[in-house]
């Protein structure tokens, strides 16, 4: 029965890491970069939610504000801050090259940057005290499953999160927009060429991932406790569900969330110690066999 428990709890831990993972993946697929700011950002909505629910809103109507707001954050950090980075890298989109010795690393650090001010800047405000968004009932609340009961938030959780990258994989295959962005992810100069705009393209792609990570950041911060530093321990998880399920996949990020909160689970169960190194060597392990993920598939592809 532990172990039968074990494997649950492994399930629905996994749902909230491919939830965490979401942007992150969509991001990689349709850019090919890698945003360090993934986890703080996550952080940061769970500290604006635990804000507006401490200034009276009830919980839902805080999800509701914090992401179209992250949303439009994204948004405009990628039109003021990444985009000019891949135009150094890559050119404009247009025919017009990047400058010459630019870097790859060049996007890779500016989010490294945002990363940094803002981990400072949510310590300043916030201190490093450890907080936690109030859930009321439903922390406690279970949902029988034969001999077991399954906590509710975790459960739904899960199911949020096949949602959200269902939704998000419909969008990238059946609307004009995520058909653009499958385009410029293979050639943003040829599909500039058919009158889409590769920067705005990529700015509503990175809306998109910041609207799912949004989300997952109120997720975490009504299942456990946070402060500004967990951004770190955010962005390892989701990173390593997104290497696990395969690069720019999103069903391969909710395999990968899966297959590592599951590796975390039973390996608690084997150590209670032990439980968050079982999950790096899954990893590892995942990097040595097949370096390309469990489901080495593109999303744009």
């Amino acid at each position: 029965m532990d172990w039968l428990n074990a494997g649950v709890q492994g399930v629905l831990l996994g749902g909230q890491y491919a939830l965490l993972a979401c942007g992150l993946s969509l991001i990689f697929g349709v850019m090919r970069i890698v945003n360090l700011a993934h986890g703080v950002l996550a952080v940061l909505a769970a500290y604006l939610s635990l804000v507006l629910v401490q200034q009276g809103l009830p919980l839902w109507l805080a999800v509701v504000v914090v992401v179209p707001v992250f949303a439009a954050l994204g948004y405009a950090m990628q039109r003021g801050l990444f985009n000019p980075a891949l135009a150094q890298v890559r050119g404009d989109g247009a025919g017009r090259p990047g400058a010459p010795g630019a870097g790859e690393l060049a996007p890779l650090l500016v989010s490294f940057g945002v990363a940094v001010a803002l981990t400072s800047l949510l310590q300043e405000v916030f201190s490093a005290d450890t907080r936690k968004i109030p859930t009321g009932d439903l922390a406690s609340a279970g949902v029988p499953l034969g001999p077991l009961s399954v906590g509710l938030l975790p459960l739904i959780t899960l199911v949020v999160a096949t949602a959200v990258i269902a939704g998000v994989q419909v969008f990238l295959a059946r609307t004009a927009t995520g058909r653009a962005m499958r385009a410029v992810a293979d050639d943003a100069g040829a599909a500039a060429m058919y009158g889409v705009d590769p920067k705005h393209t990529y700015a509503v792609a990175t809306a998109l991932a910041f609207a799912t990570l949004a989300l997952a950041g109120v997720f975490v911060g009504m299942s456990t406790q946070f402060s500004p530093g967990y951004g770190d321990l955010v962005l390892l998880f989701a990173f390593e569900a997104v290497i696990i399920g395969g690069l720019g996949s999103l069903w391969g990020t909710l395999l990968g969330g899966i297959v590592l909160g599951l590796a975390q689970t039973v390996g608690a169960q084997i150590d209670p110690q032990s439980g968050v190194l079982a999950g790096h060597l899954v990893f590892l392990a995942v990097l040595v066999v097949r370096p390309g993920g469990l489901l080495p598939r593109s999303v744009p592809a």
